[in-house]
């Protein structure tokens, strides 16, 4: 699990953000910023004129005359509503480019579309419309993408527990990391340098309560914008309605009849919008049409009032276990990705990922990691002279064995056959040795039984320490550090542990 401050260091592996975005960036914190400087920058990108274009020509702008150069659309839209069009589509394109073999961005991108869609259209029926409410409701949820691409393991499970527990996303996000995607998002959008009335209101967009005075009209728009999306794409539909028609007619005089309409509204001109970000609509309908359709539908089915509310009873409970089943499977799929099927202890893979992290944050905090790599000795032996069933039961007693010896905040991996490896954050090379040799006598003392045969092993241990301030170190050298402390124990007599530095390795 990551804090914001490690999401947002610049090691993290998030895509490499477009130089064109960047530079529209720059155009959006100058105020000054000249109508050809604009210009230049959206032209050096023809798709992205031909986007432009487009939604310039769309009903959304409903303009009064055709738009058929950038020059002309920074004339009629002006140079805030241009930039904003433009930041849009790269970013939407951006992020549609990463790789989520579980998370489906086209459906991300469809609700933040949807979302955009609707912020424009009740900011203009309270007259509070400004050039940047799109794209601010565009990229409000923008901190779910971002967790996910940071910790996708992790986030997942924050899917599953919203099916369970049918609490709000940002409900379980706060109850397990301490934070939400607002907040990520917001901070992010910051750091990118995005103007504040942007990631100002995004931050507040689920905590509308605690929003600064000078942003609540903003944040309440964000709010229901993102409850009308869910409206198409969510399944607490009911609930939503109920939502923005108490906000509207309490807050700003909406009679049923206007509020109908602004909703239909959204998936009309959300469907042509999807289109321009080349993204499927699928079958999006008006709210007024998918409530006939279902009409018709319950009258050629011949059901009474009764047998529904039995069938939604029914049908509720089969989807909550089935959340639940769902739930318990993911986190199997996870454990098997990640975990060694005899020892349970965490892969190579794993392994291999943690330790590049790890440095990673070594790195950025300076402080020492250390690295302990350990086998166990004359292991074909005891297959040899017992069968490989008492090897298992080997493996697996010494697993547990290490498991029991080392801290909360390390990792232990099987690195393979009868080797392991254990990552000691924060760690000197005094630390690691104290700790190899804790593991040795546990692993020395040990009497293992199977069946009929009790057997001792003992182990070797190659232990090494990175330290920032010797400079940069890849993954392969500081393995092949330990490792050379491993065999150098086996070498010389088995059943010690050897200290290598990195610079003699």
């Amino acid at each position: 699990m990551k804090s914001i401050e490690e999401i947002l260091d610049d090691k993290i592996k998030l895509p490499t953000f477009p130089a064109i975005a960047l530079r529209i960036i720059e155009a959006v914190k100058t105020d000054d910023a000249s109508m050809s400087e604009l210009t230049k920058i959206v032209s050096s990108d023809p798709a992205l004129v031909a986007r432009v274009l487009k939604i310039s020509n769309s009903s959304f702008y409903a303009l009064p005359q055709k738009v058929d150069s950038i020059q002309k659309a920074l004339t009629i839209l002006g140079t805030e509503t241009l930039k904003n069009i433009a930041l849009s589509f790269v970013i939407v394109n951006w992020m549609k480019s990463s790789n989520g073999e579980s998370f489906n961005y086209e459906i991300f991108w469809k609700r933040a579309v949807t979302s955009a869609v609707a912020a424009d259209l009740i900011s203009a029926a309270i007259n509070q419309r400004t050039d940047d409410i799109f794209i601010t409701a565009l990229l409000q949820d923008i901190g779910i993408v971002i967790l996910y691409m940071c910790m996708p393991e992790e986030y997942l499970k924050i899917f599953d527990e919203k099916r369970v527990t049918a609490l709000p996303v940002a409900k379980v996000e706060k109850n397990t990391f301490g934070y939400d995607h607002a907040e990520i998002g917001a901070r992010i959008l910051e750091k990118w340098e995005l103007p504040e009335a942007i990631y100002t209101p995004i931050s507040f967009h689920h905590n509308t309560k605690n929003s600064p005075e000078s942003f609540s009209t903003k944040v309440q728009v964000l709010w229901l914008s993102d409850r009308m999306s869910s409206i198409y794409h969510g399944s607490r539909c009911a609930e939503q309605l109920k939502d923005i028609h108490r906000t509207l007619q309490r807050s700003y005089g909406f009679n049923e009849e206007d509020i109908s309409k602004i909703i239909d509204a959204v998936a009309e001109k959300t469907v042509e919008i999807l289109s321009y970000f080349e993204i499927d609509a699928g079958n999006m309908k008006p709210y007024s049409q998918l409530l006939i359709d279902a009409n018709e539908a319950l009258g050629k089915m011949n059901i009474s009032y009764e047998q529904l509310i039995l069938e939604l009873k029914r049908s509720k409970e089969s989807m909550e276990t089935l959340a639940i089943e769902l739930q318990t499977a993911n986190e199997k799929l996870r454990e098997l990705a990640t975990k060694d099927g005899l020892t349970g202890l965490y892969n190579h893979r794993y392994f291999q990922e943690g330790l590049e992290k790890e440095i990673n944050r070594s790195l950025r905090n300076e402080t020492t990691l250390s690295l302990v790599l350990l086998d166990i000795d004359n292991f074909k032996k005891v297959n040899d002279q017992y069968g490989h069933q008492v090897g298992d039961t080997v493996l697996q007693r010494i697993s547990a064995i290490l498991k029991e010896t080392v801290r909360d905040s390390d990792l232990l991996a099987r690195y393979g056959g009868e080797e392991f490896a254990v990552i000691l954050p924060e760690t000197d090379m005094k630390g690691g040795a104290l700790l190899a040799e804790r593991l040795r006598r546990g692993v020395e003392a040990e009497e293992i039984t199977s069946d009929e045969y009790t057997t001792q092993v003992t182990i070797s241990l190659g232990v090494t320490t990175y330290a920032p301030s010797a400079g940069t170190t890849g993954l392969a050298n500081f393995i092949k550090a330990a490792d050379k402390g491993l065999y150098h124990s086996k070498e010389t007599g088995r059943n010690k542990i050897s200290l290598v530095n990195m610079a003699a390795a």
